[in-house]
């Protein structure tokens, strides 16, 4: 009866609303948040088990597996080592989820951000310096619950929530009456990020490389600031300006 019970539970977890998180430190962190509902551990190797607390989840499927079926769970060439675990989906939050943060609260907002690599960095950083939320637009943005950006996030994904929605340029009027301010990370902007005041709630609005902020979320922002960059050479990879802007808001906020 119980192994039928386990079948059943594995069976329900292969739907649409799971997905594989490879890597360890990220698997450790999946296990670890009480949110995240956790149903079955691969592994190719015992001494992986004992990097794994496991006591908060007593009915966790755990298989070990040959690489062959390992191997066939990932892309090709990614970098599991030796360890995944399948979870579920995080029910989607909206928008609505900021109206009551504090005062001191800092998120960023990616406008197009394609690369899952750069979602998984900046989610990191994100997690890092505190940022409350990330907001993305429904279209044009890589899909978070990814093994890709949860590897590459190492473990942020369960600490730093995800907020979708529709229409970006409606999100951030609509941030505007909870008393966000948007600053727009422009190289282009009329003033240096560091020479703002950021204590207050703060959106940090990062666009593509290369195109930038699309006009709308330009036109939606309350400053353009760049970054204090070298005249030779002002393009920073959109992950590394997300940490550095956090750096900078983080700092502000710490000395008032």
């Amino acid at each position: 009866m119980l192994e039928k019970l386990m079948n059943k539970n594995q069976d329900s977890a292969t739907h649409k609303n799971t997905f594989w998180i490879y890597g360890l430190h990220a698997v450790k962190a999946a296990l670890l948040n009480i949110e995240r509902q956790c149903y079955k551990v691969v592994y190719l190797q015992d001494s992986l088990l004992n990097e794994l607390d496991l006591s908060g989840r007593p009915h966790l499927s755990i298989e070990k597996v040959d690489r062959q079926k390992f191997h066939s769970l990932f892309p090709e060439g990614a970098v599991h080592q030796g360890v995944a675990i399948l979870v579920n989906r995080f029910e989607e939050k909206g928008i609505e989820s900021l109206e009551y943060v504090e005062d001191s609260c800092v998120v960023l907002t990616l406008d197009q951000i394609t690369d899952p690599h750069n979602l998984g960095a900046i989610l990191r950083s994100a997690a890092a310096f505190g940022a409350k939320a990330l907001i993305l637009p429904d279209r044009n943005t890589p899909d978070e619950n990814s093994p890709i950006v949860a590897k590459t996030a190492s473990g942020a994904l369960e600490w730093v929530s995800i907020l979708r929605v529709t229409n970006l340029a409606r999100a951030l009027e609509k941030m505007k009456e909870y008393g966000f301010w948007h600053v727009g990370l422009d190289e282009k902007g009329s003033t240096l990020l560091a020479d703002l005041n950021l204590t207050g709630k703060t959106n940090i609005i990062l666009g593509a490389e290369g195109e930038g902020l699309r006009r709308l979320t330009q036109e939606s922002c309350d400053f353009l600031a760049r970054l204090p960059t070298s005249s030779h050479f002002s393009t920073l990879n959109v992950s590394n300006a997300a940490a550095i802007s956090l750096y900078e808001c983080i700092r502000d906020k710490a000395k008032s």
